[in-house]
């Protein structure tokens, strides 16, 4: 049982991809145990790494591992044997998703013949050189569909239901107005907020991999430590904030309350330009 989170972040006209996780792994819904989730893949070339995709997946184990195996095949034999030793642009990684959804659905096709319903989602997301983000949704058919134009996200595992969902919307992200939001921050707080009231969802731990163009090159990274720890600091002061804001809300009124945002609004407006 888990809560993944992919969110496109759009920044000066060019698109980054943010993928998050909780840590926890829950077998016959007793034993519970931390584990990461999300795989980057990579191809080394000499001594340095080509970022071509981040795959996370959630559900059965097993399945999900040989899945991984597969799109990192696939894309590192494309890799090098089509796109030159490079990241794929965004048509390329498009043909690269046809073919590992052929295999997939051949694959669960072969489970279902013998009895099998697989419990299986999994996201496979990359950027391309252009800096255009392609984030896809493969179900347990082994379908896959494009999300990163709309909804411009995708949230995967139980976590889906018992909230994730729920505080991206209420929390107002958008692709569009991503530019203005940390979203870092974003994920720790909803995959944190989850976790209180779903025991199948562990807190956030820095499972959260960024892909992105950065001076012309595009790179794929893990949150720094010392991140982790500033945006579990940010969570737990900004839920403290939240709640303070609905008390506030009560006593005076959305009117006022709503012409002090309105200022700070501004003032942060002024200082961005």
């Amino acid at each position: 049982m888990t809560l993944i989170l992919a969110l496109k972040w759009v920044f000066n006209r060019e698109e980054g991809v943010v993928v998050s996780s909780d840590s926890r792994v829950t077998v016959g819904g007793i034993i519970s145990y931390e584990t990461r989730k999300i795989h980057p893949v990579l191809l080394k070339v000499n001594e340095d790494y080509v970022p071509l995709a981040i795959a996370a997946g959630a559900g059965e184990a097993s399945l999900i591992k040989q899945c991984y195996r597969t799109c990192e095949r696939i894309l590192v034999d494309m890799a090098v044997k089509e796109w030159n030793k490079n990241t794929p642009s965004f048509t390329q990684f498009e043909e690269a998703v046809g073919r590992i959804e052929s295999v997939f659905v051949r694959r669960f096709r072969e489970l279902r013949s013998h009895g099998i319903e697989s419990s299986f989602y999994m996201i496979l997301a990359s950027v391309s050189p252009e800096g255009k983000a392609s984030i896809y949704l493969f179900d347990n058919r082994g379908l896959a569909e494009p999300v990163h134009d709309n909804p411009g996200f995708a949230v995967i595992g139980t976590g889906f239901f018992t909230g994730g969902n729920l505080l991206l919307r209420l929390l107002g992200y958008t692709p569009e107005e991503s530019s203005m939001l940390d979203l870092g921050a974003l994920s720790t707080f909803i995959i944190d907020v989850v976790s209180e009231i779903d025991p199948a969802v562990g807190p956030f731990i820095g499972e959260s991999w960024f892909m992105r163009v950065e001076n012309g090159k595009v790179v794929l990274g893990p949150l720094r430590e010392e991140a982790i720890r500033e945006y579990k600091e940010k969570v737990r002061f900004r839920k403290e904030l939240i709640r303070r804001l609905w008390r506030v809300l009560d006593a005076l009124g959305e009117d006022e309350v709503n012409a002090k945002i309105k200022e700070l609004e501004e003032k942060a407006k002024a200082g961005k330009a």
